[in-house]
């Protein structure tokens, strides 16, 4: 196991404790982006986007100030959230359509989040200011905390 998959495996963990016994989305979605933002490196912005109003819409996070809402299919969360897979992209400025919230940040990795029927409701958004940032480890690791907070949350409130 890589030191990257130990560090997953313990935020999986963490995860784990900070949301047990909790449903509410809001509040879970509040403490992951507090333990993304501490616990990895070499990020900027860890948070969520959720889907309101047929648009995302800003949710709990942790970094700079960001964009507030976010059309369907535009920038890398847009993208995520109608493709309905993870977007995992190493340059932003090459990424057709990035929204630019933070001039920093320069790769990023989204995945969906999906409600108890398997579709989407949201986001979760790490950007870093390091080129390449994410690899297949991050992707696992964060797909895995996801798919923790779809089973645990309660989407609807």
């Amino acid at each position: 196991m890589t030191d990257k998959e130990e560090l997953y495996s313990l935020l999986y963990r963490q995860a784990v404790s900070l949301t047990e016994g909790e449903q509410d989305a809001v509040a879970n979605m509040a403490n992951i982006s507090a333990l993304l933002m501490e616990a990895l490196p070499d990020i900027n912005w860890a948070g969520f986007y959720r889907f309101k109003n047929g648009e995302l819409v800003l949710g709990p996070f942790q970094g700079k100030t960001a964009c507030v809402h976010i059309p369907l299919g535009k920038g890398v969360c847009g993208t995520a959230f109608v493709g309905n897979r993870t977007e995992l992209v190493e340059d932003v400025l090459a990424f057709p359509g990035h929204i630019a919230c933070d001039s920093a940040s320069r790769s990023e990795i989204v995945i969906p989040l999906h409600d108890g029927g398997g579709m989407p409701i949201g986001v979760l958004d790490i950007d870093s200011p390091v080129k390449s940032r994410f690899d297949g480890t991050d992707r696992r690791g964060l797909e895995k905390i996801a798919g923790l907070l779809e089973k645990v949350c309660q989407w609807n409130g």
